[in-house]
């Protein structure tokens, strides 16, 4: 099976994309398009698994790209911020056969890729929203090959790459079918559905929770330009959406401004809201739901999982604020360094395995021998499953800091700072210590309006957490430096605020 069978699926009438200033995509249209993308990109020399590097803004047409590509090549989707030396280092690492850039595009992209002697294709956006047309040279002569099938590779994205080189996830039709419809079971998601996307189309967040997912169920995706707090109410007014997903720190910014949209939240209720790609803090769960009245449902996802592999569950089912939910699809278990499975309340890796992981990292036999040991893929996260079987994330093995021998969590600190009334945001993090090794810090953001000193601060954690665990130096800011898909990044931070 394809993703071209999710469209063939649905009502050829009914909405699949939707953006403000463009014309609906209906379902029988987006069939056309992929047809069409499927005969341009053929008629160029482009076969099945042949990587295309597609470097465009978010919105629909990045949306409809992702997928009309897929059907018959090897989406590689990278972020548009990026600069010419790192456009260059991955298309290069990818072997990329082609690069897609939209109509009047300056990205430097263009120029890391003739540098690479990789052709450029260009995308010419129609009047109906992901609806385009491409042009540019020949790869090669013109392939004769059909549509992809469902052990080709749909999909490839880079891992962070924050410790070490970044590794090359290959994500096939059957990983990303299995994972899209993980996520509409879990979200009970039906045609009625309609999800405003604010996520970048570059990371597997937005690309499968948000549009796979979303098409799965014939349901329909508004697609934005991009994350944009001032803009969000206006977006939610004009699309009437059931359901939008995001990571905590989009989620904060929203909360910020939701006092001054109240009539815009009372007159477009949302069934649920989702959260995934980091540890949503229990007082923004709480917060969130008060301020939208309708459930949160926070989410546990890995590129390698093409997504999701936890949820918590739409009532009746349970939610707990704090813990990632059950499994939701794959097989997911805790295990020792032994290859042990874990009994519940243990600490240990987290593990899964299922249709939705991916066979191994493309060509990297070390981290393939390391990551997929004992049968399972190991997520590199730290947790236990309580009684129900809910995941709870103690932190990233990695971020684990290591003060003098004694091992501190940083998402235990973070949790008991943000208690405080004064304290919006909080990412806990390793700083050098010549003795020590490494010693606790943490960088905060305030609520507006309030005002709290670092030693106020560390007296607050003091009566909650041992001494070892205050952090000896907390940073007050404006706004803590995130990464590319707005998820706050704890390795490197330290020398990103010249406390190394």
């Amino acid at each position: 099976m394809i993703l071209k069978s999710l469209l063939e699926a649905r009502l050829p009438g009914d909405i699949a994309l939707s953006a403000s200033g463009r014309d609906d995509l209906s379902y029988g249209q987006f069939t056309a398009l992929v047809e069409d993308t499927f005969a341009a990109l053929r008629r160029r020399g482009l076969a099945r698994n042949d990587k295309l590097a597609i470097v465009l803004p978010n919105g629909p047409d990045m949306a409809a790209a992702f997928v009309a590509c897929a059907c018959a090549v090897t989406a590689a989707p990278l972020n548009p911020a990026y600069r010419e030396d790192e456009f260059h280092f991955y298309m290069e690492d990818l072997k990329a056969k082609a690069l897609l850039v939209d109509e009047g595009s300056t990205s430097p992209a263009i120029a890391a890729a003739k540098r690479l002697g990789i052709p450029v294709l260009v995308l010419s956006p129609q009047r109906e929203a992901g609806a385009f047309v491409i042009s540019g040279d020949a790869v090669a002569s013109p392939s004769v090959q059909g549509y992809a099938e469902g052990e080709d590779v749909a999909l490839v994205l880079h891992t962070s790459g924050t410790t070490s080189r970044p590794k090359i996830v290959p994500l096939t039709h059957s990983n990303l079918l299995a994972s899209a419809s993980n996520i509409r079971n879990t979200l009970q998601l039906t045609e009625r559905d309609r999800c405003l996307n604010i996520m970048p189309l570059f990371h597997i967040h937005g690309l499968m929770a948000a549009v796979l997912a979303t098409l799965t169920a014939g349901a329909s995706v508004f697609a934005t330009p991009g994350f944009n707090a001032l803009k969000f109410f206006g977006w939610m007014e004009e699309a009437h959406p059931t359901w939008y997903t995001a990571v905590p720190t989009m989620h904060q910014a929203i909360l910020q401004r939701a006092e001054r949209n109240t009539a815009i939240i009372k007159a477009n209720p949302l069934r649920f809201i989702r959260s995934s790609s980091a540890s949503l803090p229990v007082p923004v769960f709480h917060a969130l739901e008060e301020a939208f009245g309708c459930p949160v449902i926070e989410a546990y996802a890995m590129t390698e999982n093409a997504h999701q592999m936890t949820s918590n569950q739409l009532p009746p089912g349970k939610r707990k604020p704090g813990f990632v939910g059950c499994a939701a699809g794959p097989m997911v278990a805790v295990m020792a360094p032994d290859g042990r499975i874990l009994s519940s309340g243990e600490e240990g890796e987290v593990v899964t395995r299922g249709p939705n992981v991916t066979l191994g990292y493309e060509n990297n036999p070390k981290a393939n021998e390391s990551g997929f040991a004992f049968g399972w893929f190991h997520t590199g996260d730290q947790g236990f499953m309580d009684e129900d079987g809910y995941l709870k994330i103690t932190g990233r093995l990695k971020e684990i800091i290591n003060r003098g021998g004694e091992k501190i969590a940083p998402m235990e600190v973070d949790e008991v700072l943000m208690e405080h009334p004064a304290v919006a945001q909080v990412v806990t993090f390793a700083m050098p210590h010549d003795k020590l090794g490494e010693e606790v810090a943490a960088a905060v953001v305030l609520r507006e309006g309030r005002a709290v000193t670092e030693r106020a601060l560390q007296d607050f954690a003091n009566g909650k957490l041992a001494a070892f665990k205050v952090p000896k130096k907390i940073v007050i800011l404006d706004e803590i430096p995130k990464g590319a898909t707005g998820k706050l990044q704890r390795i490197g931070l330290a020398q990103k605020l010249g406390l190394a």
